[in-house]
């Protein structure tokens, strides 16, 4: 794609960067087949190649973001799938993520949608504030139907409807500490605790901490961690979404210079995808560049770290597990085989859905602020994933494990749920 950025425009790092990723998109349309809201809604800018256009051109002219871009740019769910379908290696992620930085530095949004975006990064990154929130939805619940009818309302109303009736107490996996392995010790890592998952899903983590420790790997919940910063980061709030990095990068170095980490296991592949992006982010502060990439390089997802301890073959059980694939492990990762493999090796059968690229429409608040879209994107997938007759279906990532559930009566598990049964620990709850 031919660009006219002026040498002046090109001083910014951040437009340079933007600029030498415009250039590669050969306008070849691959990206819309694959793309779940042009699948969705057939409008040529609600496609990759569109928004790439509509950023272009607010870039190149320099100017503030309006309406349309930003309507365009908020219906991307960030799910990547086109990276994975572009032949030219278009990096689209850091595209959008420079796009959203200058719509919220550039535009001022409606009343109420700045109230909800407020409201989430005010409240989700915080498992005090997220779990205090949760509690309260019981009084907003009968109000849902009025918000749904209300115009600039339906954010809110999308927040009841995902709010979980209850809220499991907080785990003991969440709070800082070394857990240590049980027999002969094979490694250290340290857990990323996370903001909604301790909060909605704390059996992922216990889950985690008891399958490694019975594997001999020391895990270390350290203090002072906080969130990735993936959600502020996917709303254009970047200086927040950096220092969350920050701080981060300050903790998981200290227990490295420590006692050293042979990883930095994350259990939500939203985060997973931002935590190996900090070298990325960070690239520009001199103060933390270096030590972001060296973060970045030692992240691994939950999955990765396993396959490296060589876990043996398991007698075949009973149960079928469809495997749903989050787009923040497929596209973001390009994780695809390990935890089906994983599965397998653990004696399970595993199915995979028809268009298992396509986004369950979750894309961390993205069900909250489209919630007309990803409602639609959810019956898709829920209908593509009941098509298989599984018993369980299995995901390594909260936000779809939440959206989901609001969609089907079959069990849905993380990934590593199943694992820590297969290899010695108590069934699932819900499948018992």
């Amino acid at each position: 794609m031919q660009t006219n950025f002026t040498a002046e425009q090109l001083a910014d790092p951040h437009v340079a960067t933007s600029e030498k990723i415009l250039r590669k998109c050969v306008h070849c349309g691959f990206c819309t087949a694959t793309c779940p809201t042009y699948v969705t809604l057939g409008n040529e800018l609600d496609s990759p190649r569109g928004r790439i256009y509509l950023i272009k051109d607010m870039l190149e002219n320099g100017r503030p973001a309006d309406e349309q871009v930003v309507t365009h740019i908020d219906r991307c769910l960030s799910c990547l799938s086109c990276m994975t379908t572009c032949p030219s290696g278009v990096d689209y992620m850091h595209l959008v993520d420079h796009a959203r930085a200058h719509i919220e530095n550039t535009y001022r949004r409606p009343f109420w949608n700045r109230v909800a975006r407020n409201v989430l990064a005010a409240v989700l990154p915080y498992p005090g504030r997220f779990r205090l929130a949760l509690r309260a939805a019981a009084l907003g619940r009968p109000f849902a139907g009025l918000f749904k009818r209300v115009k600039g309302l339906e954010p809110f109303a999308a927040m009841l409807d995902l709010a979980p009736r209850h809220v499991p107490k907080p785990s003991p996996s969440a709070r800082p500490g070394t857990h240590e392995a049980t027999g002969e010790k094979r490694g250290r890592v340290a857990i990323l605790s996370g903001c909604a998952q301790p909060v909605l899903k704390p059996e992922i983590n216990e889950a985690t901490i008891r399958l490694l420790t019975r594997l001999g790997v020391d895990v270390v919940a350290p203090v002072g961690e906080v969130c990735c910063g993936s959600l502020v980061h996917h709303m254009g709030r970047e200086e927040q979404a950096l220092e969350a990095a920050r701080r981060n990068v300050d903790v998981w170095l200290r227990e490295i210079d420590n006692g050293g980490l042979d990883a930095i296991i994350i259990t939500a592949s939203g985060c997973g995808t931002t935590i190996k992006d900090y070298g990325f982010m960070l690239r520009l502060d001199p103060a933390y560049a270096e030590k972001a990439a060296r973060v970045s390089a030692l992240a691994k997802d939950i999955t990765e770290y396993l396959a490296t301890l060589d876990l043996p073959q398991q007698e075949m059980k009973r149960v079928t597990v469809t495997y749903h694939s989050a787009c923040s492990m497929q596209h973001g990762q390009k994780i695809t085989m390990l935890p089906k493999t994983l599965l397998k090796n653990a004696g399970f059968t595993v199915r995979d859905p028809a268009e298992g690229h396509l986004c369950c429409g979750s894309a961390g608040t993205y069900n909250i602020l489209q919630p007309e879209i990803s409602e639609k994107l959810k019956v898709r997938k829920v209908k593509n994933l009941e098509a298989t007759k599984p018993d369980v279906i299995a995901t390594g990532n909260i936000g779809c494990i939440t959206q989901i559930a609001t969609g089907t009566e079959v069990p849905i598990l993380h990934t590593i749920e199943l694992l820590d049964w297969a290899y010695g620990g108590e069934k699932p709850a819900i499948l018992a």
